[in-house]
């Protein structure tokens, strides 16, 4: 078997993540940074007879909740994970230059702080030949991830740490593989890459980061490059230091109406999962619309609390698994089930969104809710330019009237305007589009820039 057929990257398009599941050739596998949600992985696993005999965690991941922990108490996995990071479940505690034997392959550990203190990388060793190295949140593909997620205080001495880290890396030979666990669309990137793997060689031609000039310039660089990131990552940290297990498939229980009524007197939430047209059209006053979607996981730890009761509203065709398992995997156990029978069963008052193309648009204050390093491409001229994640703080600072939300297609759009239909708006309309369709509609140009 090509060593290349032997390594599956398990790519989660949401948290823009990826984890590693290696073939060790004898009916053992190697897994690398899975999420709790394990679906992939088992399936990967089972289709080629595997057993997971070893799990390598490179750090405590802020974005998802690991899957270590599970892999150890099913299949008997040995967890590697650092000594520094004082996990409370047991594991083996490595440190810098520690080696596991995998049965033909070796795995070596390398102190590459800076995303986390604790942070490892792996480099993978066939004989005396380095193979290609699991760098995690430390070199990734054309940037490196974060060092903002610890503490204020703790964010430019990460910085310095990860500079060295990339360098260290970089001396590996050009041909080593880079397979990093953070890559395009994670919010633990900074900036993300649209590739997902690389070589070092690679990276040293074109990693903008490993040519600054100086220390100094490579932490001005890196850390004028973080954006915002969702509010759950502040909690994960530590929920992975002690490790999480699932002892049952989440289920999605069937409430009535009056259930769901009653809940919302006691301050549930109703998530609407459907389609922007259907939650348009007709939805429960104050519920919270976030489209089953990739990043449904990342909007939904961004914008609840993760202690309040959940209820959730979906289309018969939207399957529960795509909600629950991505919920569990940021730590979101307080989903108490779904409205029976959909949108068709509730007996209240339905509200309803405008939904407005490109060419309607015609005076109202229109919010754009996109992330700066987007909005800064092209937005409308006189736009509120409010982050998503931001939105529910500042809804009493917009002017009331006819108000327009706006995003790049029309998905977070919809989520705006929930959140400012809870805050007290009720002129409300979405963009069915995004800031292009409506300068070409317009003949207008987009204002760049932030």
């Amino acid at each position: 078997m090509e060593f290349a057929d032997r390594l599956i990257p398990l790519v989660d398009e949401g948290l823009g993540n990826n984890a590693y599941l290696l073939d060790l050739g004898d009916g053992r596998a190697l897994a690398v940074d899975p999420s709790l949600d394990l679906r992939g992985v088992g399936e990967v696993a089972a289709r080629r007879g595997l057993r997971i005999a070893y799990v390598a965690e490179t750090h405590l991941h802020a974005d998802f909740l690991s899957g270590a922990r599970q892999l150890h108490a099913d299949h008997g996995a040995l967890i590697l994970a650092s000594a520094a990071g004082q996990r409370t479940f047991e594991h083996q505690r490595i440190a810098d230059g520690d080696e596991a034997d995998l049965g033909g392959l070796r795995l070596r550990a390398l102190a590459t702080p800076g995303h986390t203190p604790e942070h490892l990388s792996f480099l993978l060793l066939d004989g005396d030949r380095e193979i290609g190295v699991f760098t995690g949140g430390s070199l990734t593909v054309e940037a490196a991830a974060r060092t903002d997620l610890i503490s204020p205080g703790q964010t430019e001495d990460l910085g310095r740490a990860q500079y060295a880290s990339l360098h260290r890396l970089a001396a590996l030979p050009e041909a080593t593989a880079v397979w990093p666990t953070h890559g395009a669309g994670s919010f633990c990137s900074a900036p993300p890459g649209a590739a997902r793997t690389s070589t070092i060689g690679a990276e040293k031609a074109a990693n903008a980061l490993l040519a600054a000039p100086t220390e100094d310039a490579f932490v001005r660089m890196l850390l004028g490059s973080l954006g915002s990131y969702p509010e759950y990552f502040a909690r994960l940290g530590e929920l992975n230091r002690h490790g999480q297990l699932i002892t049952a498939a989440p289920v999605l229980p069937a409430l009535d109406a009056s259930s769901v009524r009653a809940m919302l007197a006691d301050g549930a939430y109703v998530i609407d999962v459907r389609p922007v047209r259907d939650y348009a059209a007709g939805h429960i006053p104050g519920s919270v619309s976030i489209p089953l979607g990739a990043q449904f996981a990342t909007w939904l730890g961004w914008l609840l609390p993760p202690d309040v009761p959940i209820v959730i509203l979906r289309n018969p065709g939207q399957d529960p698994a795509q909600i629950l398992w991505p919920a569990l995997s940021i730590g979101y156990t307080t989903i108490a089930g779904e409205l029976f029978g959909g949108i068709a069963a509730w007996t209240g008052d339905l509200a309803t969104t405008r939904l407005t193309r490109p060419s309607d648009v015609n005076g109202e204050t229109v919010v754009d809710v996109r992330q700066a390093s987007e909005r800064a491409g092209g937005h409308l001229p006189g736009a509120h330019l409010i982050e998503l994640g931001a939105l529910a703080r500042q809804a009493a600072d917009l002017p009331r009237g006819p108000v327009l939300v706006m995003c790049g297609h029309g998905e977070r759009a919809a989520t705006g305007a929930s959140l400012l239909e809870r805050a007290g708006h009720h002129d409300l309309s979405i963009l069915d589009g995004g800031a292009s369709d409506w300068a070409e509609a317009a003949g207008q140009r987009l204002v760049t820039g932030r």
